[in-house]
Protein backbone atom coordinates (compact mmCIF):
# COMPACT_ATOMS: atom_id res chain seq x y z
CA UNK A 1 0.00 0.00 0.00
CA UNK A 2 1.24 3.61 -0.80
CA UNK A 3 1.68 6.33 2.00
CA UNK A 4 1.16 9.00 -1.47
CA UNK A 5 -1.45 11.18 0.22
CA UNK A 6 -2.08 9.34 3.64
CA UNK A 7 -2.02 12.18 6.40
CA UNK A 8 0.83 11.59 9.13
CA UNK A 9 0.11 10.13 12.32
CA UNK A 10 -0.42 12.18 15.02
CA UNK A 11 2.98 12.03 17.44
CA UNK A 12 4.83 13.82 20.06
CA UNK A 13 8.43 13.18 19.92
CA UNK A 14 11.70 14.61 22.07
CA UNK A 15 13.96 16.40 19.51
CA UNK A 16 17.31 17.61 19.78
CA UNK A 17 18.34 20.84 18.08
CA UNK A 18 21.12 23.20 18.95
CA UNK A 19 22.55 22.57 22.10
CA UNK A 20 18.31 22.61 23.68
CA UNK A 21 16.01 19.57 23.97
CA UNK A 22 12.50 20.29 22.61
CA UNK A 23 9.30 18.68 21.72
CA UNK A 24 8.03 18.35 18.39
CA UNK A 25 4.26 17.32 17.67
CA UNK A 26 2.18 16.79 14.87
CA UNK A 27 0.85 20.57 14.92
CA UNK A 28 4.55 22.02 14.66
CA UNK A 29 4.67 19.99 11.21
CA UNK A 30 1.23 21.68 9.50
CA UNK A 31 1.17 24.54 8.09
CA UNK A 32 4.62 24.26 5.80
CA UNK A 33 6.37 22.00 3.94
CA UNK A 34 9.07 19.01 5.80
CA UNK A 35 10.91 16.50 5.24
CA UNK A 36 11.49 13.69 7.39
CA UNK A 37 14.56 11.65 7.30
CA UNK A 38 14.75 8.42 8.69
CA UNK A 39 18.23 6.79 9.71
CA UNK A 40 19.65 3.76 11.08
CA UNK A 41 21.20 5.21 14.23
CA UNK A 42 23.51 7.87 15.85
CA UNK A 43 27.59 7.09 16.59
CA UNK A 44 27.88 5.39 12.92
CA UNK A 45 29.33 5.24 9.78
CA UNK A 46 26.92 6.89 6.31
CA UNK A 47 24.41 8.35 8.35
CA UNK A 48 26.87 11.55 9.48
CA UNK A 49 27.85 11.96 6.06
CA UNK A 50 23.89 12.32 5.23
CA UNK A 51 23.46 14.25 7.70
CA UNK A 52 26.07 16.83 7.65
CA UNK A 53 25.17 16.82 3.34
CA UNK A 54 21.42 18.15 4.87
CA UNK A 55 22.82 20.87 6.88
CA UNK A 56 24.98 21.82 4.34
CA UNK A 57 21.51 22.60 2.20
CA UNK A 58 19.62 23.53 5.12
CA UNK A 59 19.37 27.24 4.14
CA UNK A 60 18.40 25.87 0.54
CA UNK A 61 15.39 24.12 2.66
CA UNK A 62 14.32 26.93 4.32
CA UNK A 63 14.52 29.66 1.50
CA UNK A 64 11.55 26.56 -0.01
CA UNK A 65 9.69 27.36 3.44
CA UNK A 66 10.39 23.74 4.55
CA UNK A 67 12.01 22.44 7.67
CA UNK A 68 14.42 19.17 7.86
CA UNK A 69 13.53 16.56 10.89
CA UNK A 70 16.06 13.64 10.81
CA UNK A 71 14.63 10.90 13.16
CA UNK A 72 16.18 7.37 14.47
CA UNK A 73 15.91 4.96 17.60
CA UNK A 74 18.15 7.19 19.25
CA UNK A 75 17.40 9.01 22.25
CA UNK A 76 17.57 13.12 22.25
CA UNK A 77 20.45 12.48 24.82
CA UNK A 78 22.46 10.53 21.86
CA UNK A 79 21.81 13.04 19.90
CA UNK A 80 23.26 15.65 22.01
CA UNK A 81 26.32 13.36 22.68
CA UNK A 82 27.09 12.72 19.09
CA UNK A 83 26.69 16.77 18.31
CA UNK A 84 29.54 17.46 21.34
CA UNK A 85 31.47 14.64 20.13
CA UNK A 86 31.23 15.09 16.12
CA UNK A 87 32.21 18.20 14.69
CA UNK A 88 30.26 17.27 11.78
CA UNK A 89 26.92 16.60 13.75
CA UNK A 90 27.87 19.14 16.37
CA UNK A 91 27.07 21.79 13.05
CA UNK A 92 23.94 20.63 12.51
CA UNK A 93 21.00 23.24 13.30
CA UNK A 94 17.74 21.01 12.05
CA UNK A 95 15.47 19.12 15.14
CA UNK A 96 16.71 15.82 15.66
CA UNK A 97 13.92 13.98 16.88
CA UNK A 98 14.26 10.63 19.36
CA UNK A 99 12.21 8.14 18.24
CA UNK A 100 13.30 5.33 20.87
CA UNK A 101 9.80 3.18 20.55
CA UNK A 102 9.89 3.17 17.21
CA UNK A 103 6.63 4.83 16.65
CA UNK A 104 7.08 6.88 13.98
CA UNK A 105 9.50 4.10 12.35
CA UNK A 106 6.66 2.22 12.81
CA UNK A 107 3.66 4.96 11.41
CA UNK A 108 6.09 5.52 8.13
CA UNK A 109 6.52 1.80 7.62
CA UNK A 110 10.26 2.26 7.96
CA UNK A 111 10.91 0.28 11.22
CA UNK A 112 13.22 -2.50 10.82
CA UNK A 113 11.55 -4.92 13.38
CA UNK A 114 14.37 -7.23 13.65
CA UNK A 115 17.11 -4.75 14.37
CA UNK A 116 15.39 -2.16 16.38
CA UNK A 117 16.50 0.59 13.72
CA UNK A 118 14.81 2.92 10.67
CA UNK A 119 15.52 2.27 7.14
CA UNK A 120 17.11 4.74 5.34
CA UNK A 121 13.11 6.75 4.19
CA UNK A 122 13.00 10.15 3.25
CA UNK A 123 9.48 11.83 3.40
CA UNK A 124 8.24 15.29 1.55
CA UNK A 125 5.33 16.03 3.70
CA UNK A 126 2.90 18.84 2.72
CA UNK A 127 1.30 21.79 4.89
CA UNK A 128 -1.31 19.24 5.67
CA UNK A 129 0.59 17.07 6.55
CA UNK A 130 0.16 14.75 3.53
CA UNK A 131 3.08 12.40 2.37
CA UNK A 132 3.52 13.72 -1.38
CA UNK A 133 6.81 11.93 -2.02
CA UNK A 134 8.71 9.55 -0.28
CA UNK A 135 12.08 6.99 -0.68
CA UNK A 136 13.13 3.95 1.04
CA UNK A 137 16.83 2.98 0.60
CA UNK A 138 18.77 0.12 1.56
CA UNK A 139 21.17 0.35 4.67
CA UNK A 140 24.53 0.97 2.83
CA UNK A 141 23.08 3.31 0.50
CA UNK A 142 23.28 7.15 1.22
CA UNK A 143 21.17 9.61 0.28
CA UNK A 144 21.44 12.78 -2.14
CA UNK A 145 20.49 16.40 -0.35
CA UNK A 146 20.67 17.90 -3.53
CA UNK A 147 17.84 15.23 -4.53
CA UNK A 148 15.65 15.50 -1.63
CA UNK A 149 15.63 19.52 -2.42
CA UNK A 150 14.80 19.65 -5.98
CA UNK A 151 11.71 15.93 -5.30
CA UNK A 152 11.13 18.58 -2.77
CA UNK A 153 10.65 21.31 -5.25
CA UNK A 154 9.14 19.60 -8.14
CA UNK A 155 6.50 18.42 -5.40
CA UNK A 156 5.38 22.28 -4.76
CA UNK A 157 5.88 22.90 -8.44
CA UNK A 158 2.97 19.74 -8.80
CA UNK A 159 0.87 21.44 -5.76
CA UNK A 160 1.13 24.93 -6.93
CA UNK A 161 0.26 24.05 -10.97
CA UNK A 162 -1.96 20.92 -10.54
CA UNK A 163 -2.46 21.14 -14.38
CA UNK A 164 1.40 20.39 -15.24
CA UNK A 165 3.38 18.01 -14.24
CA UNK A 166 7.95 17.26 -13.83
CA UNK A 167 9.78 15.21 -16.24
CA UNK A 168 12.50 13.84 -16.25
CA UNK A 169 15.37 16.07 -15.44
CA UNK A 170 13.25 19.00 -13.92
CA UNK A 171 14.38 21.80 -11.88
CA UNK A 172 13.15 25.05 -10.88
CA UNK A 173 12.76 27.19 -13.59
CA UNK A 174 12.12 24.56 -15.90
CA UNK A 175 8.42 24.89 -16.98
CA UNK A 176 6.60 21.12 -16.86
CA UNK A 177 4.74 19.60 -19.02
CA UNK A 178 1.13 19.81 -19.63
CA UNK A 179 -1.66 16.92 -19.01
CA UNK A 180 -3.46 17.01 -22.07
CA UNK A 181 -4.27 14.08 -24.41
CA UNK A 182 -2.81 16.26 -27.12
CA UNK A 183 0.74 15.27 -26.07
CA UNK A 184 0.22 11.29 -25.81
CA UNK A 185 2.57 9.68 -28.09
CA UNK A 186 4.83 13.00 -29.53
CA UNK A 187 7.06 13.41 -26.26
Amino acid sequence: MSLINCEITDFTAQAYQQGDFKTVTKQDVLGKWSIFFFYPADFSFVCPTELEELQEYYSAFQKEGAEIYSISEDTEFSHMGWAQQSEKIGKIAYPMLADPTGKLARAFDVLNEEEGLAYRGVFVIDPEGKIQAYQVYGDGIARSAQEILRTLQATKFVAKYGDKVCPAGWKPGDEGLGTGTDLVGKL
